[in-house]
């Protein structure tokens, strides 16, 4: 299995905004004041296809479906968490925290990545734990090591642990657990989505290992990392809150290897971190100020990796 692709599908929004509904366990979302509701959705629309322009500049094929006005779904931008594309030919569908995020579970999106050329053998729909108010999203709650066949799953409101190991069953993944935190108001609560502190690339993992307060939660993360050969880039609290764990590494059409991530997480590595992220791909960034502070999302979550085999 293959850790990186050239292919990622991507939504851009018509009504972005801070999602009130996601606020109440993403503290990295903020209201922008200054700024009209309206403008915060056009500055959206240009900081995403000034991304998406950078990644075709750099050979990355990019599907971008546009979201429709038909529902009310201001996070539709980050359609990681509730699909997931695999290259057995298969499918995620994933149970959403917000009710409003549910929406954006679109059946024309799986139509376009099949003109796109690409073979849907089955779908895995675990989304009728919403019932049970039972949640996992995706690759923002899962961080998966393909080659390898570990997944990695910091829990919290959007990680429940018994559908996380019903997914590692299901994709034949072995589970690593842990809860990840960080301190608000002078409290340890849990990190929303595993990808905001965790990035796996071929040869690397970008992670925050003080934000796992349990020492042999964090022991155990390091033993897999290790025994996986991939190099550990240590990053702060601070660093996370940049939104430098939400990184995705992509190969363009050349395989050439390129890790992705925001002009913020960029600009708050130290210079050896850089440096020792060089050694695994060449870096692209891009500002996503507006999408990060309403969002409380950034590059990687924007980002959904098609594996499909192609027909």
């Amino acid at each position: 299995m293959q850790q990186t692709t050239n292919t990622i599908l991507m939504v851009r929004p018509i009504n972005f905004r801070m999602n009130e509904q996601t606020a109440v366990n993403n503290y990295y979302q903020k209201v922008i004041d200054s700024l009209l509701p309206e403008t915060v959705n056009v500055k959206a629309q240009q900081e995403f296809d000034g991304f998406v322009e950078k990644l075709r500049g750099i050979g990355v094929h990019v599907m971008v479906v546009n979201d429709t006005d038909e529902f009310d779904t201001p996070d539709s931008i980050f359609p990681n968490n509730w699909i997931s594309f695999h290259d057995n030919g298969t499918v995620g569908l994933y149970p959403m925290f917000a009710e409003n995020r549910r929406l954006e579970r679109r059946e024309d999106v799986l139509v376009r990545v099949e003109e796109e050329g690409f073979e849907i053998k089955q779908i895995v729909d675990y989304t009728s734990a919403e019932e049970e108010n039972v949640f996992l999203e995706g690759t923002g709650s899962v961080v998966l090591d393909r080659t390898n066949g570990i997944a990695y799953c910091a829990l919290s409101p959007r990680a429940h642990e018994d559908l996380f190991i019903e997914f590692c069953e299901d994709f034949e993944f072995t589970p690593v657990v842990f809860t990840a935190y960080q301190t608000i108001q002078e409290k340890r609560l849990p990190i929303y989505h595993t990808n905001v502190m965790m990035c796996l690339g071929e040869t690397f993992a970008v992670v925050c290992l003080d934000s796992i307060d349990d020492k042999k939660e964090r022991k155990n993360l390091v033993k897999y990392l290790k025994e996986t050969k991939k190099e550990i880039i240590d990053i702060s609290e601070n660093q996370v809150s940049n939104f430098a764990g939400n990184m995705l590494q992509l190969k363009n059409n050349n395989d050439d290897l390129y890790i992705v991530m925001s002009q913020a997480a960029f600009n708050c590595l130290s210079a050896n971190q850089i440096s020792a992220l060089e050694k695994h791909g060449k870096i692209l960034s891009s500002s996503l100020d507006t999408i990060e502070a309403c969002g409380g999302g950034s590059a990687r979550c924007m980002m959904a990796e098609v594996f499909l085999p192609k027909t």
